[in-house]
Protein backbone atom coordinates (compact mmCIF):
# COMPACT_ATOMS: atom_id res chain seq x y z
CA UNK A 1 0.00 0.00 0.00
CA UNK A 2 2.75 2.31 0.98
CA UNK A 3 4.44 1.58 -2.16
CA UNK A 4 1.32 3.16 -4.36
CA UNK A 5 1.64 6.19 -1.85
CA UNK A 6 4.96 6.56 -2.98
CA UNK A 7 4.56 6.13 -6.67
CA UNK A 8 1.81 8.93 -6.93
CA UNK A 9 4.48 11.01 -5.11
CA UNK A 10 7.06 10.53 -6.90
CA UNK A 11 4.63 11.21 -10.17
CA UNK A 12 3.57 14.40 -8.40
CA UNK A 13 6.74 15.66 -7.84
CA UNK A 14 8.03 14.80 -11.50
CA UNK A 15 5.24 16.62 -12.77
CA UNK A 16 4.16 19.79 -10.03
CA UNK A 17 7.12 19.73 -7.60
CA UNK A 18 9.44 22.08 -9.35
CA UNK A 19 7.30 24.81 -10.36
CA UNK A 20 6.43 24.72 -6.58
CA UNK A 21 9.59 25.95 -5.27
CA UNK A 22 9.25 29.02 -7.54
CA UNK A 23 5.88 30.02 -4.71
CA UNK A 24 7.73 28.30 -1.76
CA UNK A 25 11.00 30.23 -1.79
CA UNK A 26 9.40 33.49 -2.03
CA UNK A 27 6.95 32.39 1.38
CA UNK A 28 10.31 31.49 2.97
CA UNK A 29 11.80 34.85 2.68
CA UNK A 30 8.94 36.58 3.63
CA UNK A 31 8.63 35.12 7.07
CA UNK A 32 12.27 34.58 7.58
CA UNK A 33 12.80 37.12 11.06
CA UNK A 34 15.86 39.22 9.49
CA UNK A 35 14.33 42.79 9.75
CA UNK A 36 15.15 44.89 7.25
CA UNK A 37 15.09 48.39 9.08
CA UNK A 38 17.35 46.96 11.25
CA UNK A 39 19.70 47.05 8.35
CA UNK A 40 19.24 50.69 7.77
CA UNK A 41 19.96 54.32 9.48
CA UNK A 42 18.98 57.81 9.19
CA UNK A 43 21.70 60.85 10.78
CA UNK A 44 21.42 64.47 10.23
CA UNK A 45 24.56 65.45 8.21
CA UNK A 46 25.96 69.10 7.31
CA UNK A 47 27.79 69.91 4.07
CA UNK A 48 30.93 71.74 3.76
CA UNK A 49 30.59 75.47 3.05
CA UNK A 50 30.71 77.01 0.07
CA UNK A 51 30.66 80.88 -1.75
CA UNK A 52 32.14 82.64 -3.83
CA UNK A 53 34.03 85.71 -2.84
CA UNK A 54 35.29 88.42 -5.73
CA UNK A 55 34.50 85.46 -8.47
CA UNK A 56 36.75 83.32 -6.35
CA UNK A 57 35.05 80.01 -5.42
CA UNK A 58 35.54 78.17 -2.09
CA UNK A 59 34.42 75.14 -0.34
CA UNK A 60 31.97 72.06 -1.47
CA UNK A 61 31.03 72.04 -5.31
CA UNK A 62 28.29 69.07 -4.58
CA UNK A 63 25.63 67.64 -2.60
CA UNK A 64 24.27 64.10 -3.60
CA UNK A 65 26.00 60.71 -2.83
CA UNK A 66 25.20 56.84 -3.31
CA UNK A 67 28.33 54.87 -2.79
CA UNK A 68 30.24 52.49 -0.91
CA UNK A 69 31.36 53.32 2.34
CA UNK A 70 35.34 52.72 3.32
CA UNK A 71 37.16 53.38 5.93
CA UNK A 72 40.46 55.56 5.59
CA UNK A 73 42.73 53.00 5.12
CA UNK A 74 40.59 50.65 2.96
CA UNK A 75 39.40 53.07 0.08
CA UNK A 76 40.79 53.10 -3.80
CA UNK A 77 38.88 54.39 -6.21
CA UNK A 78 35.72 57.19 -6.80
CA UNK A 79 33.26 54.64 -6.18
CA UNK A 80 33.99 55.17 -2.97
CA UNK A 81 32.77 57.37 0.15
CA UNK A 82 34.98 57.69 3.22
CA UNK A 83 33.44 57.95 6.70
CA UNK A 84 36.38 59.19 9.09
CA UNK A 85 36.63 61.05 12.53
CA UNK A 86 38.18 64.23 12.20
CA UNK A 87 41.12 63.75 14.43
CA UNK A 88 42.51 61.11 11.98
CA UNK A 89 42.00 63.46 9.06
CA UNK A 90 45.13 65.89 8.24
CA UNK A 91 45.26 68.26 5.59
CA UNK A 92 47.60 65.87 2.83
CA UNK A 93 44.78 63.01 3.60
CA UNK A 94 42.65 65.15 2.31
CA UNK A 95 44.10 66.81 -0.32
CA UNK A 96 44.16 63.27 -1.76
CA UNK A 97 40.87 62.29 -0.73
CA UNK A 98 39.10 65.08 -2.95
CA UNK A 99 41.10 64.03 -5.96
CA UNK A 100 40.67 60.73 -5.96
CA UNK A 101 38.01 59.67 -4.02
CA UNK A 102 34.08 59.82 -4.82
CA UNK A 103 32.61 61.92 -1.32
CA UNK A 104 33.39 62.32 2.56
CA UNK A 105 31.65 61.76 5.54
CA UNK A 106 33.74 63.60 8.98
CA UNK A 107 32.50 62.45 12.40
CA UNK A 108 33.71 65.38 15.12
CA UNK A 109 34.48 64.56 18.23
CA UNK A 110 31.90 63.45 21.11
CA UNK A 111 32.21 66.88 23.52
CA UNK A 112 33.57 69.88 21.10
CA UNK A 113 33.77 72.13 24.46
CA UNK A 114 36.19 69.44 26.15
CA UNK A 115 38.37 69.05 23.38
CA UNK A 116 42.19 69.55 24.16
CA UNK A 117 44.24 72.38 22.87
CA UNK A 118 46.52 70.22 20.76
CA UNK A 119 42.83 68.67 19.22
CA UNK A 120 41.56 72.06 18.69
CA UNK A 121 44.68 73.34 17.03
CA UNK A 122 44.18 70.00 14.83
CA UNK A 123 40.72 70.77 13.88
CA UNK A 124 41.51 74.46 12.97
CA UNK A 125 44.76 73.43 10.92
CA UNK A 126 42.09 71.23 8.73
CA UNK A 127 38.94 73.39 8.50
CA UNK A 128 41.63 76.12 6.87
CA UNK A 129 43.16 73.79 4.58
CA UNK A 130 39.91 72.46 3.62
CA UNK A 131 38.09 75.67 2.90
CA UNK A 132 41.53 77.54 1.36
CA UNK A 133 43.09 74.71 -0.09
CA UNK A 134 41.56 74.94 -3.12
CA UNK A 135 37.47 73.82 -4.66
CA UNK A 136 36.17 70.75 -3.11
CA UNK A 137 34.12 68.92 -6.02
CA UNK A 138 33.38 65.88 -4.16
CA UNK A 139 30.68 66.14 -1.49
CA UNK A 140 31.80 66.81 2.02
CA UNK A 141 29.12 66.25 4.84
CA UNK A 142 30.31 66.78 8.64
CA UNK A 143 28.52 64.70 11.08
CA UNK A 144 27.89 65.37 15.15
CA UNK A 145 28.80 62.01 17.17
CA UNK A 146 26.78 59.34 17.68
CA UNK A 147 26.83 56.37 18.78
CA UNK A 148 25.48 54.06 15.90
CA UNK A 149 27.37 55.93 13.02
CA UNK A 150 30.37 55.88 15.50
CA UNK A 151 29.70 51.89 15.73
CA UNK A 152 29.40 51.78 12.04
CA UNK A 153 32.35 53.44 11.29
CA UNK A 154 34.26 50.54 13.38
CA UNK A 155 32.59 48.19 11.62
CA UNK A 156 34.30 49.67 8.60
CA UNK A 157 37.34 50.59 10.20
CA UNK A 158 37.83 46.82 11.66
CA UNK A 159 36.93 44.57 8.50
CA UNK A 160 39.46 42.44 6.79
CA UNK A 161 41.61 44.28 4.26
CA UNK A 162 41.83 41.91 1.19
CA UNK A 163 44.45 43.97 -0.02
CA UNK A 164 46.83 42.58 2.84
CA UNK A 165 49.68 40.67 1.04
CA UNK A 166 49.92 38.12 4.38
CA UNK A 167 46.32 37.09 3.79
CA UNK A 168 45.83 33.85 1.90
CA UNK A 169 43.67 34.26 -1.57
CA UNK A 170 41.22 31.72 -0.15
CA UNK A 171 40.79 34.09 3.18
CA UNK A 172 41.10 36.81 1.21
CA UNK A 173 37.98 35.03 -0.73
CA UNK A 174 36.12 34.17 1.61
CA UNK A 175 36.58 37.52 4.33
CA UNK A 176 34.93 39.30 0.92
CA UNK A 177 32.03 36.96 0.75
CA UNK A 178 31.37 36.73 4.66
CA UNK A 179 31.94 40.62 5.18
CA UNK A 180 28.99 43.32 5.62
CA UNK A 181 29.59 46.44 3.81
CA UNK A 182 27.35 49.87 3.72
CA UNK A 183 26.13 52.07 1.00
CA UNK A 184 25.96 55.55 1.70
CA UNK A 185 23.31 58.25 0.25
CA UNK A 186 22.75 61.28 0.41
CA UNK A 187 19.28 62.15 -1.90
CA UNK A 188 19.75 66.22 -1.83
CA UNK A 189 19.52 68.25 -4.86
CA UNK A 190 22.52 70.18 -6.44
CA UNK A 191 23.26 73.37 -4.27
CA UNK A 192 22.33 76.34 -6.20
CA UNK A 193 23.05 79.40 -6.08
CA UNK A 194 20.94 81.46 -3.66
CA UNK A 195 19.30 84.79 -5.42
CA UNK A 196 17.28 86.54 -2.28
CA UNK A 197 20.42 87.41 -0.65
CA UNK A 198 20.13 90.19 1.79
CA UNK A 199 22.52 91.21 4.36
CA UNK A 200 20.85 93.27 7.04
CA UNK A 201 23.37 95.84 8.65
CA UNK A 202 21.52 97.43 12.05
CA UNK A 203 22.19 100.91 13.52
CA UNK A 204 20.86 103.45 16.51
CA UNK A 205 21.95 105.98 18.45
CA UNK A 206 22.16 107.85 21.35
CA UNK A 207 22.24 111.79 20.86
CA UNK A 208 24.82 113.99 23.12
CA UNK A 209 23.59 116.95 24.87
CA UNK A 210 23.61 120.23 22.14
CA UNK A 211 23.29 120.41 19.00
CA UNK A 212 23.72 116.58 17.47
CA UNK A 213 24.91 117.55 14.03
CA UNK A 214 27.92 119.76 15.74
CA UNK A 215 29.01 117.06 17.97
CA UNK A 216 31.52 114.21 17.90
CA UNK A 217 30.48 110.98 17.05
CA UNK A 218 32.15 107.76 18.31
CA UNK A 219 30.83 104.75 16.57
CA UNK A 220 30.75 101.02 18.28
CA UNK A 221 30.60 98.68 15.51
CA UNK A 222 30.78 94.70 15.53
CA UNK A 223 29.74 91.81 13.03
CA UNK A 224 26.90 89.24 13.90
CA UNK A 225 27.98 86.10 12.02
CA UNK A 226 30.45 83.81 12.38
CA UNK A 227 31.55 81.31 10.37
CA UNK A 228 33.10 77.59 9.87
CA UNK A 229 33.70 74.87 7.44
CA UNK A 230 30.51 74.09 7.63
CA UNK A 231 27.28 76.50 8.07
CA UNK A 232 25.04 74.35 10.14
CA UNK A 233 27.65 74.18 12.61
CA UNK A 234 29.17 77.92 13.03
CA UNK A 235 28.33 78.73 16.42
CA UNK A 236 31.31 81.03 17.05
CA UNK A 237 30.94 81.78 20.67
CA UNK A 238 34.00 84.06 20.45
CA UNK A 239 33.65 84.85 17.21
CA UNK A 240 31.54 86.71 17.70
CA UNK A 241 29.29 86.23 19.61
CA UNK A 242 31.38 87.80 22.45
CA UNK A 243 31.39 91.05 20.07
CA UNK A 244 27.73 91.13 19.91
CA UNK A 245 27.26 90.46 23.48
CA UNK A 246 29.94 93.27 24.57
CA UNK A 247 28.17 96.08 21.93
CA UNK A 248 24.40 95.23 23.46
CA UNK A 249 25.84 95.69 27.24
CA UNK A 250 27.37 98.77 26.15
CA UNK A 251 24.32 99.44 24.76
CA UNK A 252 22.65 99.49 27.76
CA UNK A 253 24.94 101.08 30.41
CA UNK A 254 25.07 104.00 28.09
CA UNK A 255 21.36 104.42 27.45
CA UNK A 256 21.20 104.86 31.19
CA UNK A 257 23.86 107.78 31.15
CA UNK A 258 22.02 109.47 28.15
CA UNK A 259 18.68 108.98 29.43
CA UNK A 260 19.64 111.61 32.48
CA UNK A 261 20.43 115.24 31.03
CA UNK A 262 22.29 115.82 34.16
CA UNK A 263 25.06 113.02 32.50
CA UNK A 264 24.51 113.34 28.92
CA UNK A 265 27.87 114.14 27.78
CA UNK A 266 28.68 115.94 24.56
CA UNK A 267 29.54 113.28 21.87
CA UNK A 268 27.11 110.71 20.23
CA UNK A 269 27.49 107.22 20.20
CA UNK A 270 25.97 105.02 17.13
CA UNK A 271 25.86 101.30 17.63
CA UNK A 272 26.30 99.41 14.44
CA UNK A 273 25.83 95.47 13.77
CA UNK A 274 27.11 94.84 10.11
CA UNK A 275 26.28 91.67 8.34
CA UNK A 276 29.00 89.63 6.18
CA UNK A 277 31.24 90.37 8.35
CA UNK A 278 33.07 86.90 7.56
CA UNK A 279 32.70 87.61 4.20
CA UNK A 280 35.15 90.55 3.46
CA UNK A 281 33.00 92.54 5.92
CA UNK A 282 30.54 93.09 3.02
CA UNK A 283 27.54 94.34 5.56
CA UNK A 284 29.97 97.93 7.02
CA UNK A 285 31.01 97.86 3.12
CA UNK A 286 27.82 98.62 1.69
CA UNK A 287 26.72 100.66 4.79
CA UNK A 288 29.24 102.75 4.59
CA UNK A 289 28.96 103.08 0.94
CA UNK A 290 25.17 104.18 1.44
CA UNK A 291 26.41 106.48 4.44
CA UNK A 292 28.83 108.51 2.45
CA UNK A 293 28.18 108.57 -0.74
CA UNK A 294 24.62 108.59 -0.51
CA UNK A 295 22.09 112.04 -0.95
CA UNK A 296 21.18 111.73 2.64
CA UNK A 297 23.06 112.82 5.56
CA UNK A 298 25.28 110.55 7.17
CA UNK A 299 25.60 109.72 10.74
CA UNK A 300 29.20 108.81 10.57
CA UNK A 301 30.08 111.66 8.14
CA UNK A 302 32.41 113.28 10.61
CA UNK A 303 33.13 110.41 13.33
CA UNK A 304 35.42 111.16 15.69
CA UNK A 305 36.72 107.63 16.38
CA UNK A 306 35.36 104.47 15.10
CA UNK A 307 35.56 101.31 17.37
CA UNK A 308 35.41 97.94 16.22
CA UNK A 309 34.65 94.81 18.52
CA UNK A 310 35.63 91.37 17.36
CA UNK A 311 36.32 88.03 19.19
CA UNK A 312 36.91 89.98 22.91
CA UNK A 313 36.83 86.86 25.25
CA UNK A 314 39.33 84.26 24.56
CA UNK A 315 41.69 85.64 26.92
CA UNK A 316 42.43 89.00 29.15
CA UNK A 317 44.79 90.51 26.89
CA UNK A 318 43.37 93.33 24.85
CA UNK A 319 44.67 94.01 21.71
CA UNK A 320 43.61 97.51 19.89
CA UNK A 321 44.48 97.05 16.15
CA UNK A 322 44.52 99.77 14.07
CA UNK A 323 45.59 100.41 10.29
CA UNK A 324 47.65 103.97 11.22
CA UNK A 325 48.35 104.94 15.04
CA UNK A 326 46.55 107.70 16.36
CA UNK A 327 47.92 110.87 17.33
CA UNK A 328 48.19 111.74 20.83
CA UNK A 329 45.45 114.22 21.50
CA UNK A 330 42.82 112.47 18.89
CA UNK A 331 39.93 110.70 20.25
CA UNK A 332 41.84 107.52 19.06
CA UNK A 333 44.85 108.41 21.10
CA UNK A 334 43.05 109.46 24.34
CA UNK A 335 40.87 106.52 24.36
CA UNK A 336 44.07 104.28 24.12
CA UNK A 337 45.73 106.32 26.51
CA UNK A 338 42.01 106.00 29.10
CA UNK A 339 42.10 102.58 28.22
CA UNK A 340 45.73 101.26 28.99
CA UNK A 341 45.01 103.11 32.80
CA UNK A 342 42.03 101.33 33.39
CA UNK A 343 43.26 97.77 32.27
CA UNK A 344 46.38 98.82 34.77
CA UNK A 345 44.08 99.56 37.77
CA UNK A 346 42.29 96.66 37.29
CA UNK A 347 45.50 94.29 37.78
CA UNK A 348 43.98 91.81 35.46
CA UNK A 349 43.65 93.04 31.96
CA UNK A 350 46.26 93.82 29.79
CA UNK A 351 46.33 96.12 26.74
CA UNK A 352 48.66 96.34 23.54
CA UNK A 353 48.73 98.36 20.03
CA UNK A 354 49.59 96.72 16.98
CA UNK A 355 49.93 98.61 13.87
CA UNK A 356 49.44 96.77 10.74
CA UNK A 357 49.10 98.73 7.29
CA UNK A 358 45.95 97.42 4.93
CA UNK A 359 46.95 95.30 2.61
CA UNK A 360 44.85 96.04 -0.56
CA UNK A 361 46.06 92.74 -2.18
CA UNK A 362 44.78 90.15 -0.51
CA UNK A 363 41.41 88.65 -1.10
CA UNK A 364 39.87 89.42 2.53
CA UNK A 365 40.49 92.78 4.96
CA UNK A 366 42.42 91.80 8.26
CA UNK A 367 39.82 93.39 10.63
CA UNK A 368 36.62 95.49 10.28
CA UNK A 369 38.03 99.02 11.36
CA UNK A 370 39.90 98.58 7.89
CA UNK A 371 36.87 99.26 6.10
CA UNK A 372 36.23 102.35 7.82
CA UNK A 373 40.00 103.67 7.62
CA UNK A 374 39.74 102.59 3.89
CA UNK A 375 36.99 105.95 4.01
CA UNK A 376 39.49 108.28 5.86
CA UNK A 377 37.43 107.37 9.46
CA UNK A 378 40.12 106.83 12.65
CA UNK A 379 39.01 103.43 13.27
CA UNK A 380 40.32 100.45 15.88
CA UNK A 381 39.31 97.28 16.35
CA UNK A 382 39.76 95.56 20.10
CA UNK A 383 40.49 92.15 20.17
CA UNK A 384 41.83 89.49 22.74
CA UNK A 385 43.62 88.48 19.31
CA UNK A 386 47.06 89.26 18.35
CA UNK A 387 46.86 88.59 14.85
CA UNK A 388 44.06 88.39 12.48
CA UNK A 389 45.34 84.68 11.18
CA UNK A 390 44.16 83.15 14.40
CA UNK A 391 42.20 80.08 13.28
CA UNK A 392 40.26 80.61 15.80
CA UNK A 393 38.17 83.43 14.18
CA UNK A 394 36.55 80.83 11.69
CA UNK A 395 36.01 77.38 12.99
CA UNK A 396 33.50 75.23 14.48
CA UNK A 397 35.14 74.25 17.74
CA UNK A 398 34.35 77.90 18.63
CA UNK A 399 31.76 76.81 21.22
CA UNK A 400 31.35 78.12 24.81
CA UNK A 401 33.59 76.85 27.25
CA UNK A 402 33.95 77.61 30.40
CA UNK A 403 35.20 80.71 32.12
CA UNK A 404 34.16 83.13 28.44
CA UNK A 405 31.53 84.38 30.57
CA UNK A 406 33.94 85.46 33.43
CA UNK A 407 36.76 86.96 30.74
CA UNK A 408 33.95 88.59 28.35
CA UNK A 409 32.55 90.55 32.00
CA UNK A 410 36.05 91.55 32.88
CA UNK A 411 36.81 92.68 29.42
CA UNK A 412 33.24 94.71 29.37
CA UNK A 413 34.24 96.15 32.43
CA UNK A 414 37.62 98.01 31.07
CA UNK A 415 36.45 99.10 27.86
CA UNK A 416 33.20 100.59 28.90
CA UNK A 417 34.94 102.08 31.29
CA UNK A 418 37.72 103.70 29.31
CA UNK A 419 35.03 104.52 27.01
CA UNK A 420 32.46 106.63 29.60
CA UNK A 421 36.21 108.35 30.85
CA UNK A 422 37.10 109.05 27.57
CA UNK A 423 33.63 111.11 26.35
CA UNK A 424 33.38 112.53 30.09
CA UNK A 425 36.96 113.84 29.81
CA UNK A 426 37.81 112.26 33.60
CA UNK A 427 40.49 110.14 34.58
CA UNK A 428 40.18 109.09 37.83
CA UNK A 429 36.84 108.43 38.91
CA UNK A 430 35.14 105.25 38.34
CA UNK A 431 31.94 105.64 36.29
CA UNK A 432 30.35 102.03 36.21
CA UNK A 433 30.12 100.82 39.69
CA UNK A 434 27.60 99.41 42.21
CA UNK A 435 24.08 99.79 40.48
CA UNK A 436 25.62 101.29 37.53
CA UNK A 437 27.85 98.52 36.75
CA UNK A 438 28.13 95.79 33.93
CA UNK A 439 26.22 93.02 34.07
CA UNK A 440 27.33 89.85 34.01
CA UNK A 441 24.17 88.13 33.54
CA UNK A 442 22.92 89.93 30.68
CA UNK A 443 26.21 89.05 29.25
CA UNK A 444 25.74 85.41 29.95
CA UNK A 445 22.74 85.47 29.02
CA UNK A 446 23.28 86.90 25.08
CA UNK A 447 26.53 84.89 24.83
CA UNK A 448 24.63 81.50 25.47
CA UNK A 449 21.40 82.49 23.42
CA UNK A 450 24.00 83.41 20.26
CA UNK A 451 26.33 80.35 20.28
CA UNK A 452 23.13 78.13 20.96
CA UNK A 453 22.62 78.72 16.99
CA UNK A 454 24.13 79.04 13.64
CA UNK A 455 25.15 82.10 12.58
CA UNK A 456 27.11 81.76 9.51
CA UNK A 457 26.29 84.69 6.84
CA UNK A 458 24.52 82.51 4.29
CA UNK A 459 21.59 81.61 6.71
CA UNK A 460 20.93 85.13 7.97
CA UNK A 461 21.04 86.25 4.55
CA UNK A 462 17.28 86.85 4.35
CA UNK A 463 14.72 89.58 4.78
CA UNK A 464 12.68 88.20 7.39
CA UNK A 465 15.59 86.93 9.34
CA UNK A 466 14.68 85.95 13.05
CA UNK A 467 17.97 86.38 14.91
CA UNK A 468 17.97 89.89 13.02
CA UNK A 469 14.10 90.89 14.55
CA UNK A 470 15.72 89.60 17.41
CA UNK A 471 18.78 92.02 17.48
CA UNK A 472 16.18 95.20 16.57
CA UNK A 473 13.51 94.67 19.62
CA UNK A 474 16.76 94.09 22.21
CA UNK A 475 18.64 97.31 20.95
CA UNK A 476 15.22 99.19 20.14
CA UNK A 477 14.93 99.37 24.41
CA UNK A 478 18.32 100.85 24.64
CA UNK A 479 18.75 103.13 21.71
CA UNK A 480 16.55 105.60 19.32
CA UNK A 481 15.09 105.17 16.13
CA UNK A 482 16.70 101.27 14.93
CA UNK A 483 17.30 101.16 11.20
CA UNK A 484 18.00 97.89 9.11
CA UNK A 485 19.79 98.51 5.71
CA UNK A 486 19.53 95.86 3.40
CA UNK A 487 22.24 94.77 0.90
CA UNK A 488 21.76 92.53 -2.33
CA UNK A 489 25.10 91.54 -4.25
CA UNK A 490 24.76 92.83 -7.90
CA UNK A 491 22.90 90.27 -10.29
CA UNK A 492 25.42 90.80 -12.66
CA UNK A 493 28.70 90.90 -11.17
CA UNK A 494 28.03 89.64 -7.77
CA UNK A 495 31.09 90.29 -5.14
CA UNK A 496 29.60 87.23 -2.80
CA UNK A 497 27.78 84.40 -4.00
CA UNK A 498 25.81 82.14 -1.34
CA UNK A 499 24.51 78.54 -1.93
CA UNK A 500 21.74 76.31 -0.34
CA UNK A 501 21.70 72.68 0.90
CA UNK A 502 23.56 73.27 4.17
CA UNK A 503 22.15 70.21 5.51
CA UNK A 504 21.00 66.94 4.68
CA UNK A 505 19.96 63.73 5.99
CA UNK A 506 22.43 60.53 5.58
CA UNK A 507 21.10 56.67 4.73
CA UNK A 508 23.74 53.83 5.85
CA UNK A 509 22.40 50.72 4.04
CA UNK A 510 24.09 47.87 5.50
CA UNK A 511 24.39 45.47 2.23
CA UNK A 512 26.71 42.47 1.20
CA UNK A 513 29.47 42.95 -2.03
CA UNK A 514 28.58 42.41 -5.33
CA UNK A 515 30.75 39.27 -4.64
CA UNK A 516 28.46 37.97 -2.18
CA UNK A 517 25.27 38.57 -4.83
CA UNK A 518 27.74 36.09 -7.09
CA UNK A 519 28.42 33.45 -5.15
CA UNK A 520 24.33 33.68 -3.74
CA UNK A 521 23.42 33.13 -7.18
CA UNK A 522 25.85 30.68 -8.20
CA UNK A 523 24.75 28.60 -4.56
CA UNK A 524 20.90 28.85 -5.56
CA UNK A 525 21.65 27.67 -9.21
CA UNK A 526 23.46 24.70 -7.99
CA UNK A 527 20.96 23.50 -5.31
CA UNK A 528 18.21 24.00 -7.36
CA UNK A 529 19.56 22.20 -10.26
CA UNK A 530 20.15 18.71 -7.42
CA UNK A 531 16.78 19.23 -6.33
CA UNK A 532 15.53 19.21 -10.04
CA UNK A 533 17.76 16.33 -10.88
CA UNK A 534 16.37 14.37 -7.99
CA UNK A 535 12.49 15.00 -8.49
CA UNK A 536 12.87 13.99 -11.75
CA UNK A 537 14.84 10.76 -11.07
CA UNK A 538 12.79 10.31 -7.79
CA UNK A 539 11.13 6.74 -9.15
CA UNK A 540 14.65 5.35 -10.39
CA UNK A 541 16.36 6.28 -6.57
CA UNK A 542 12.99 4.61 -4.77
CA UNK A 543 13.10 1.48 -6.67
CA UNK A 544 16.80 1.64 -5.81
CA UNK A 545 16.40 2.32 -2.39
CA UNK A 546 13.65 -0.48 -1.89
CA UNK A 547 15.91 -3.02 -3.53
CA UNK A 548 18.48 -2.73 -1.26
CA UNK A 549 15.58 -2.81 1.67
CA UNK A 550 14.37 -6.05 0.30
CA UNK A 551 17.87 -7.21 0.24
CA UNK A 552 18.64 -6.34 4.07
CA UNK A 553 15.51 -7.90 5.10
CA UNK A 554 16.26 -11.61 3.27
CA UNK A 555 19.82 -11.50 4.64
Amino acid sequence: MWLQDCDGFAEICRGYFPYYLLIIFPIFIMISPMNPVAASHEFPVYRMNQYDLHGVSHGCRSAPISLEAKSLTDWSTSRHCIIAEALDLTPSIFQSIKKKAGALIILLPEKLNELKQEEIEHIMTLEESMLYGGETNIPVYFAEWNSDLNNILNDITNGVNTDDKTVSATKALFSSISASGYRIVVSSKQASAKSDTKVATLHGWLTGSGAEEKLPTIAIVTHYDTSGIAPELSFGANSNASGVSMLLELARLFSILYSMGRSRPQYNLVFILTGAGKINYQGSKKWLEDQLDGLEGSIIQDAAYVICLDTVSASNNLYVHVSKPPKENSSGGLFYKELKMVAESSEIITVEGIHKKINLAEESLAWEHERFSIRRLPAATLSTLKSHENSSRATIVDVLKNGQVDRLYQNTKVISEALARHIYNLSSSQIFSESLDVSKESLSLWLNYLSAQPRSASLLADKQNLLVSTLKESMSKYLGDIKITLHTPDKRDPEFVFYDVTKAILYVYSVKPAIFDLFLTIAITIYLGLIYIIVHNFPKLYFVAAKLSIKNKVS
